[in-house]
């Protein structure tokens, strides 16, 4: 990386960038790894890891260069991150021999990691509970993280049911919504509808990313054999009707796909 930074003879794309101009790079490299893993590809998957890393030496160099950090310091504060987070591991603060879950649960361990990462924003002077949710998460991820937080506040439903209660109420508010033609009223609700899904889903124990990255695969391999099915028919999808398009849904959903 050094290398390819090289004033005199580095490569002129690599001298060209900072670190805002590679955050997009950064994003698309992490949703390639992601693909990979949801695709069990794990030839793949480790090609993107590199990819994922390489992005880290980038950052690290370009910190390097203005005298910020460098790469050993990056990793040196995550290993003291990762000791400072397992007391249960590292009693002393130290690494040290292997000890096992002894001293505690795997739920006490948990509330345990919760109570020093509240205890790190606060060493921050964060003056909010959300104020350090990246902005630049996705949308769906964001809404996640900002609930849980939020939940350990005490400011939560007691259960799901509540939740589904709040969620038809939002299906409805969205229903009159649609009565006024109101674009920015119809967003709103929209938005209300997709956070409080988001909410269930944390509720029943299930991380909506990754549920919604499964129903868009599934709905991508039904949708793909309909536009087979219909190649093979000498149709298309612009030809055909939408009767004829939900019958070969139906047959794609009954052979698994």
């Amino acid at each position: 990386m050094s290398r390819l930074r090289d004033p005199q003879d580095g490569c002129p794309w690599d001298l060209a960038q900072n670190f805002s101009s590679i955050i997009s790079h950064t994003i698309e490299e992490s949703y390639e790894l992601a693909d990979a893993i949801a695709s069990g590809d794990t030839e793949h998957m480790c090609e993107e890891l590199g990819d994922v890393l390489f992005q880290v030496i980038f950052y690290a160099q370009l910190g390097a260069e203005q005298g910020h950090f460098d790469f050993p310091t990056i990793v040196s504060r995550l290993v003291e991150k990762l000791i400072r987070r397992h007391p249960h591991v590292f009693p002393d603060g130290a690494l040290q021999a292997r000890m096992g879950f002894q001293n505690g649960s795997a739920d006490a361990i948990k509330k345990n990691w919760e109570n020093i990462k509240i205890a790190e924003r606060q060493g921050k002077r964060l003056k909010g509970v959300l104020d350090d949710v990246p902005l630049a998460l996705p949308a769906v991820t964001r809404a996640a993280k900002m609930q849980k937080r939020a939940s350990k506040t005490g400011f939560d439903w007691t259960d799901a049911d509540g939740v589904l209660i709040k969620l038809q109420e939002e299906i409805s508010e969205l229903a009159e919504a649609r009565l006024t033609t109101n674009k920015s009223e119809i967003e709103g609700e929209i938005g209300d509808i997709l956070f409080t899904v988001v909410n269930l889903a944390r509720h029943l124990e299930v991380e909506p990313e990754s549920a919604l990255r499964t129903t868009n695969k599934k709905f991508e391999a039904r949708f793909s054999y309909i536009e087979k099915a219909l190649q093979a028919r000498g149709s298309s999808t612009e030809a055909a009707s939408v009767e004829e398009m939900d019958v070969l849904w139906d047959e794609a959903k009954e052979r698994g796909l």
